[in-house]
C-alpha cells in the first residue's frame, strides 16, 4: 500500500500538467481567432476613391432638329446643243471642269456666217441707196405738183415707192442681224455657271441645229444647290407652326447637309415647301437652297439633311463622352452629394450646340461623368473634377 503522501504528490503533479495544457489551448485558440478576425477587418476599409471628371447637366434654349435622306440637285441644268448647223472647229474645254457663264465651249466654223454676214451688209448698202433714189424722187415729184406740172397719181406713186424703200432698208437690215446672229452662234458659250460634262461631240465633226440637234455636252449649275427630302405631315405642320409664331419666311428654318464623307457639315435655309402631300407615302417634298462656292456638293448625290426650327424650346444636354452603352440601352452615371455613384439610363435625342439632346433620364443640375466612366460602376466613390459639360478633360 502506498503512503498517503506520494498519492498526494502525484495528484498535485498531475494537476498543475492539465491547467498547463489548458493554458496552451487558450493560447493558440486566441491565435487562431486573431488570423480568422484580421482579413475581415482589412476588408472593412474605407475603400479608395476613382479620379473621375464631373459636369453639371445644363437646360439651354435649342432648335428642334430633324434629320432626313436627301440628294442634291442643280438649280441649272443645260443641255448644250448648237444653235446653227456646221462643222466643230473646236473644243475650248477640259471634261468636268468649273466653267463661269459666257466662256467659250465650242466653235463652229464659221466661215459660211461670215460670208452670210458680209452678203446681208451689201444688202442693206444697196437698200439704203435706193431709199435715197426714192427721197430725192419723191421730194421733186412734190415740187412739181406745187407748180402743177405733174399729176397725184404721179407724185402717189413716188411716195409709195419711197416708202417701199424705207422697208426695204429694214428688212435688208433685219437680215444683216439676223447673219450677224448666226455667227454669234458659232462661238457656244456656257449659258450659265456651272460645272461641264462630257464632251459627246469632238472636233472636225458636223452638227445640225435645232431642238433635234446632237448634244456637244451638259452644264450644271454648282452655287447655290438644292438638297431635297420628303418630310412627314407632323414635321411639316410643326415647320409651319413655328414660321407662324416667329413671323418669318422660309429662310429663317435652318437646314444642314452632311455628305458622310467625313466632311464639315454645310449651313442652308429653306427654300421651298411643296403644295401637296403623296398620298402614297404621306409625305411632302421640301427643298433646302446651300452655297456651293467650291463646288464640293454635286447634283445627285445623296446626303443626309438635318433641319432645324424657327423657334427654340429649353432641352436638356450631355457630352456624349459622358454616354456609355449597355447592350440596347444608353446610360450615364451620376455622382451624388456623397461622392457616390448611380447608374442612369437616358434616352438621346439629337445633337445640338455640341452635345446631346437627353429626352429621359435627367434633370438639369444633375452632375454626370464625361471622363473616367470606364473605371467606376454603381456604388463607386470618386474624387471628382469639375469641368465644364462641353469640354471632355482628362482625369490627371
Amino acid at each position: 500500500m502506498l503512503p498517503i503522501d506520494f498519492l498526494s504528490s502525484v495528484h498535485t503533479a498531475h494537476r498543475r500538467t492539465l491547467l498547463a495544457a489548458a493554458a496552451i489551448s487558450v493560447i493558440g485558440l486566441g491565435s487562431i481567432t486573431a488570423i480568422a478576425i484580421a482579413p475581415k477587418a482589412s476588408s472593412q476599409a474605407a475603400p479608395q476613391a476613382v479620379p473621375v471628371s464631373v459636369a453639371t447637366v445644363p437646360e439651354q434654349n435649342i432648335a428642334t432638329w430633324s434629320a432626313f435622306s436627301g440628294h442634291l440637285e442643280a438649280v441649272d441644268r443645260v443641255e448644250i446643243r448648237p444653235r446653227v448647223a456646221g462643222a466643230i472647229k473646236s473644243v475650248h474645254f477640259q471634261e468636268g471642269a468649273l466653267v463661269k457663264a459666257g466662256d467659250l465651249l465650242f466653235t463652229i466654223d464659221p466661215a459660211p456666217f461670215v460670208a452670210e454676214v458680209n452678203r446681208a451688209k451689201a444688202n442693206v448698202a444697196s437698200a439704203e441707196a435706193r431709199l435715197t433714189l426714192a427721197q430725192s424722187e419723191q421730194d421733186r415729184a412734190q415740187r412739181l405738183w406745187t407748180d402743177q406740172a405733174i399729176s397725184q397719181s404721179d407724185v402717189e406713186s413716188k411716195v409709195n415707192a419711197f416708202k417701199s424703200a424705207q422697208a426695204g432698208v429694214e428688212a435688208a437690215k433685219a437680215d444683216l442681224q439676223i447673219a450677224q446672229l448666226n455667227l454669234s452662234y458659232t462661238q457656244v458659250r456656257a449659258p450659265v455657271s456651272g460645272r461641264v460634262g462630257r464632251i459627246e461631240v469632238t472636233a472636225g465633226n458636223l452638227v445640225a441645229s435645232g431642238p433635234q440637234a446632237q448634244m456637244l455636252t451638259s452644264l450644271v449649275s454648282v452655287s447655290p444647290i438644292y438638297a431635297s427630302f420628303d418630310a412627314d405631315e407632323a414635321i411639316v405642320g410643326r415647320t409651319l407652326d413655328d414660321l407662324k409664331a416667329a413671323g418669318a419666311g422660309l429662310s429663317a428654318i435652318p437646314v444642314v447637309v452632311e455628305t458622310g464623307a467625313g466632311e464639315e457639315p454645310v449651313n442652308g435655309t429653306l427654300q421651298l415647301i411643296d403644295n401637296q402631300f403623296d398620298n402614297g407615302s404621306g409625305t411632302l417634298r421640301v427643298r433646302a437652297v446651300f452655297q456651293n462656292a467650291d463646288g464640293r456638293l454635286i447634283p445627285g448625290q445623296f446626303v443626309r439633311v438635318r433641319m432645324g426650327s424657327a423657334t427654340t424650346r429649353p432641352a436638356v444636354l450631355v457630352n456624349e463622352a459622358a454616354v456609355g452603352t449597355d447592350q440596347d440601352k444608353r446610360f450615364v452615371y451620376i455622382v451624388d452629394k456623397t461622392h457616390k455613384v448611380s447608374y442612369r439610363e437616358v434616352t438621346l435625342g439629337d445633337a445640338a450646340n455640341g452635345l446631346r439632346v437627353v429626352k429621359t433620364g435627367l434633370k438639369p443640375g444633375e452632375r454626370v461623368i464625361v471622363d473616367g466612366i470606364q473605371h467606376v460602376g454603381p456604388g463607386s466613390v470618386v474624387a471628382e473634377q469639375a469641368v465644364p459639360m462641353d469640354k471632355k478633360q482628362p482625369v490627371v
